[in-house]
């Protein structure tokens, strides 16, 4: 017997199992038959995740838990059948008796004997932001009391990155900076078909606007002035961070005040003004801030203050996430036709369209290039620099996000 090889089953017949739970979820959303009884489900818990009744608890159990659990046990019993006659396989097994476990619990809480819930419906307040590959209660609270029609996996968040439904952005109120750029107007255009509602914040004429009707507000802000836009920010699901200046060739002092003061100063002050929206719990679970870094972070752009103003603006970044209330996406992109680079390769409608795709595929860091190097360099430098804060910095006490920062420019 190949042990190895049998672990690796063992391993694979666990994700088989899950990936069962959670067709049977998606199907409980839009197959007939199965949404009465998962419709009981929902309706068992309060926001808080609190049970609403111990007979809401255990009607829920008995007909969306129990069946759900049957239907693992049989299928990767199947499974595990198969296996065996065709290849010898005890491996598969694993997965069978993994369900079995879920059908167990199931049961004893439908008739009343073990009153503990699992994990993911743990009552209480959100006290961590949604974790990437796995699910935690943060992750799952967005399936109750955000949106039923995404978050639907239950240990594994793969059938959700798959289906483009581990973030959903309809209805959500999102606020997109340098909204007047080429990449800021695709954006706002680009949410607006996903059903979110936008408030662009633009430093130009406000009148651009227009053309993308009522359902997106528009308004004018400028560099350095960033608490002005506090209140407004209150109300903000997400904040996308996407203004910047590029100096091209020019190194003067004037040059380099402008480039770090609008590409990274800016950024990093309406972040930390973000941060301290995050008040209650479930912001931890709603809130997100993405942030247009370039792969100026690890490429050369051929443009020095650029280069330099970004790359600092990505180790800030990559500092703060460390101890952030919320969900930070880097916008990792490449060289897309704008003001500033007028001979991009990439449609700035391509590059929203890609941001918001893997967005919803819950990528924490969204690449978009055509550079193949980008790949493989950023993931490893983003790795390092953030083991090396890890290592050689303390953690932020938690107090410290609400204290604020010096919010006006020096400038």
């Amino acid at each position: 017997m190949n042990y190895s090889v049998e672990l690796i089953l063992a391993v694979v017949s666990i994700v088989i199992a899950e990936v069962i739970r959670d067709l049977y979820h998606i199907a409980g959303h839009y197959w007939q038959p199965l949404q009465a009884g998962h419709l009981l489900h929902h309706k068992a818990y309060r926001a808080d995740l609190s049970m609403v009744s111990i007979e809401a608890y255990r009607q829920a159990q008995w007909h969306n838990d129990v069946p759900e659990a049957m239907v693992m046990v049989i299928l990767t019993g199947a499974i595990a059948y198969l296996g065996y006659w065709f290849g010898q396989s005890y491996g598969l097994v694993i997965g069978c008796l993994y369900s079995l476990l879920f059908l167990t619990t199931s049961i004893a809480r439908a008739g009343g004997w073990l009153l503990a819930t699992d994990l993911t419906h743990k009552p209480g307040d959100l006290t961590t932001i949604p974790t990437e590959w796995t699910v935690n209660r943060t992750y799952h609270w967005r399936h109750h009391f955000d949106r039923g029609e995404a978050y639907f996996c239950s240990t594994f968040t793969l059938i959700d990155k798959l289906l483009g439904t581990a973030l959903a952005l309809k209805g959500k109120t999102i606020a997109v900076t340098g909204a007047n750029g080429s990449l800021g107007r695709s954006l706002v255009a680009q949410l607006q078909t996903q059903g979110a509602r936008v408030i662009a914040l633009t430093s130009s004429d406000p009148k651009f606007g227009e053309k993308f009707g009522e359902n997106v507000e528009v308004v004018k802000w400028s560099v350095g002035h960033e608490a002005e836009l506090t209140q407004r920010l209150q109300k903000v699901d997400i904040l996308i961070i996407n203004h910047g200046a590029n100096a091209h060739g020019d190194r003067t002092p004037e040059a380099i005040q402008k480039s770090f003061e609008i590409n990274t100063f800016s950024a990093w002050r309406l972040m930390e003004i973000f941060f301290e929206t995050v008040q209650q719990s479930k912001h931890k679970a709603l809130k997100e801030v993405w942030i247009n870094t370039s792969e100026a972070e690890v490429n050369p752009a051929f443009s020095p203050l650029y280069e330099m103003s970004k790359r600092t603006l990505g180790d800030l970044i990559t500092l703060r996430r460390l101890d952030a209330p919320c969900v930070v996406r880097k916008l990792v992109l490449g060289a897309f036709k704008s003001n500033l680079n007028p001979i991009g390769i990439m449609s700035p409608d391509f590059v929203a369209w890609a941001i918001l795709g893997l967005a919803k595929r819950d990528f924490r860091d969204i690449i978009v290039t055509f550079n193949p190097f980008t790949y493989l360099i950023f993931p490893i430098k983003e790795l390092g620099r953030s083991l090396y804060f890890r290592l050689f910095s303390k953690d932020a006490p938690p107090s410290h996000l609400s204290h604020g920062v010096n919010r006006e420019s020096h400038y």
